[in-house]
């Protein structure tokens, strides 16, 4: 292999995973064609979120050119761009990036430099990888949809699926940064476990009606929820949970979603999407980079944990098809990572 070229895991057709080309081993061009703010990092770790298994599904590569997916990467500046001043050759960094352009799996990445941080120096670069496409999900949930107020107590937080990877850490930075009581939902031993660890006051089932197990908990009443998966099946449930000008964020992606319900309560629906500031290059779109810093200080201090759970291995088609796998059948807990 030349040095103008790469090792990638992509695909060319919409394929069941179980399909032996529904991923594939690749050889690629290493990118070359810089923007002003861009850096190229030698990619070292990956993480795999349920995005990439819904574009493997359901977008299509075009012009017979690979798509290749990955939006969780961690690994060290090789080359920055012009405009680029925070970063420089040889930092460690960990980052989500940009859902419009090439994705992370591959042994070099191009990404725009303000969605990036630097690395937590206390994790090795597959804890690292677990974190960024979750944290700045659960962090922008938090504090910019929700509009949570750091100091703000006698309220409850309910977090659907806490056991996932957004879930995971969700409970963490709900529980290490407010004064709000969480509530997490998990139905398997496993996942129950996961969740507590993550810091969850308490744990309900939810694949049982939810109210009956949240009124015996005697906490605060419920002022947010954030909905991870299944949503529309869940939005009955939700009215009669939340408390009346309480505030409700979705991250799933149902068919439908019915509001009318939450009216009689004045409750207020957030979408939080994290590609968005970078799929529209926003005027903020720069704190992305900079809450990664912050995550990493606090994981750096001990507060935040990492969510790995699982590593598979070195990044290749058979491992990752092994990782979309897991994730598709919904009993993953925690993020699962792979080392280039």
């Amino acid at each position: 292999m030349s040095n103008q070229s790469m090792k990638a895991v992509g695909y060319l057709q919409n394929l069941d995973i179980s399909k032996s080309d529904s991923l594939m081993d690749l050889t690629l061009e290493k990118p070359n064609t810089f923007q002003p703010h861009d850096v190229l990092v030698k990619v070292m770790a990956v993480s795999v979120n349920p995005v990439d298994f819904k574009i493997r599904q359901g977008v299509p590569a075009k012009n017979d050119h690979p798509k290749i997916l990955g939006w969780d990467i961690a690994g060290v500046v090789e080359k920055v761009g012009t405009s680029v001043t925070k970063f420089k050759v040889g930092d460690q960094v960990y980052y989500a990036g940009d859902i419009t352009r090439p994705g992370g799996n591959a042994e070099y990445h191009l990404v725009d430099s303000r969605l990036v941080g630097f690395k937590p120096k206390s994790l090795d670069f597959e804890q690292a990888a677990a974190l960024p496409l979750t944290s700045i999900t659960a962090w922008e949930i938090i504090f910019e949809r929700l509009r949570i107020q750091k100091h703000e107590s006698d309220a409850t937080a309910l977090v659907m699926a806490g056991a996932g990877g957004v879930g995971s850490i969700a409970i963490q930075l709900v529980k290490k940064l407010t004064n709000l009581n969480v509530i997490a939902t998990a139905s398997r031993s496993e996942s129950i476990d996961w969740s507590k660890s993550m810091g969850a006051d308490a744990v309900i089932n939810h694949k049982k009606p939810l109210m009956p197990q949240i009124a015996p908990l005697g906490l605060s009443p419920v002022k947010y929820i954030i909905g991870t998966t299944a949503s529309d099946t869940y939005a009955k449930q939700f009215s009669e949970i939340i408390e009346p000008q309480g505030h409700i964020a979705l991250i799933d992606d149902p068919e439908t979603f019915d509001i009318v319900p939450f009216k009689r309560k004045s409750v207020s629906l957030h979408w939080e999407l994290m590609f968005t500031k970078s799929m529209f290059q926003t005027a903020d779109m720069i704190q992305q980079g900079n809450l990664l810093d912050e995550v990493g200080r606090l994981v750096d201090e001990g507060i935040i944990l990492t969510t790995q759970k699982a590593s598979l291995g070195k990044m290749n088609a058979a491992n990752m098809k092994k990782a979309h796998a897991l994730l598709e059948s919904g009993a993953s807990v925690g993020k699962i990572t792979l080392s280039v």
